[in-house]
């Protein structure tokens, strides 16, 4: 069924959330009018009642399901089981309702966290399945990889409508900048100014700097999602990437000049690296319904850098 955004009453889990402001941003720019941001205190998602009286509530036609417990190396360390069971049961009974009611479309977020641990780059849909994820996001992933089977069962099975994407590193103005639950590049980002600011003379950065990663603007991520929503369905997974690896050791003194900081960077070899390597395949993406990522890494991390010193006032 075609996707019509002015007339779509649209639920988007996680809609107040980083991602989901820029999502929300393209829906309006689509001309979506009903969309219906649910807050964890009014519907806890990991409890199945919660799911049906949203349902209920919204009548949605569309929903796209953004909202994850998730974090850095150290809060994925920390909380695996939090994390497996959460992410587990939000998706999972989202995508369960939303079959017994008669949903028109569902679109659901996995992580790049799901693929294997040594998985060849770039990485492909297809290699999903070819080995364990890196230890300390595999409850994660792999909570996240259930969407995708279920999302597969249910086509198969009942004729439902879902969709799963596989971002890779999100970033961008608005990121959580939380030092213990965020990402690479908001702690980068945060660490290097407070130094300057401080006048300290050097920042410790955990792990070798051995390792890549990948990284997607919020910005770009947003309009993948709604173009999958709008023009993608099938079940197969699709991969939303920049297509470009950065070592962490290079990474880090390019955040800190854009961060005017100049003191020197410390690697604490004690501290976890994470997945070696991070870059994906996103030319499904392109084939199957027209999007790849227009904005260049240098120009983001500048916006990111700009609107981190403009409200940090506001910033925990």
């Amino acid at each position: 069924m075609a996707i019509l955004w002015p007339t779509e009453r649209i639920v988007v889990t996680g809609g107040a959330g980083f991602l989901g402001s820029f999502v929300i941003e393209e829906l309006r720019r689509r001309g979506a009018r009903e969309i219906f941001v649910p807050r964890s205190k009014d519907y806890d998602l990991v409890d199945m009642a919660a799911v049906r009286a949203l349902y209920r509530d919204t009548q949605p036609t569309l929903v796209l399901h953004l909202a994850a417990r998730v974090g850095g190396i150290g809060a994925n360390r920390d909380n695996p089981g939090k994390f497996f069971y959460d992410n587990l049961m939000m998706g999972v009974q989202l995508i369960e309702v939303g079959r017994q009611v008669g949903l028109k479309k569902l679109v659901a977020l996995g992580t790049i966290c799901a693929y294997p641990k040594f998985c060849p780059v770039p990485f492909k849909e297809e290699d999903l399945w070819n080995g364990y994820p890196e230890e300390t996001n595999a409850p994660y992933g792999l909570a996240k990889k259930m969407l995708l089977v279920q999302s597969q069962a249910y086509r198969q099975q009942y004729g439902f409508d879902s969709v799963v994407l596989f971002p890779v590193n999100l970033y961008g103005p608005r990121d959580n900048f939380d030092l213990h639950s965020s990402h690479v590049i908001p702690a980068l980002v945060r660490k290097c100014v407070e130094a300057r600011e401080r006048g300290e003379k050097t920042i410790v950065v955990w792990g070798d700097g051995s390792a890549s990663r990948e990284f997607l603007h919020a910005r770009d991520a947003a309009e993948g999602i709604v173009a999958a929503a709008e023009r993608y369905d099938k079940s197969e997974p699709v991969n939303l990437g920049a297509g470009f690896e950065i070592r962490i050791r290079d990474l880090v003194p390019m955040v800190a000049r854009a961060c005017r900081f100049e003191g020197e960077i410390v690697w604490d070899t004690s501290k976890p690296n994470g997945q070696p390597r991070r870059m994906l395949d996103t030319s499904r993406a392109l084939r199957e319904f027209g999007w790849k990522a227009r904005i260049g890494f240098e120009e983001g991390l500048k916006e990111t850098v700009e609107w981190f010193e403009k409200n940090r006032g506001n910033i925990k």
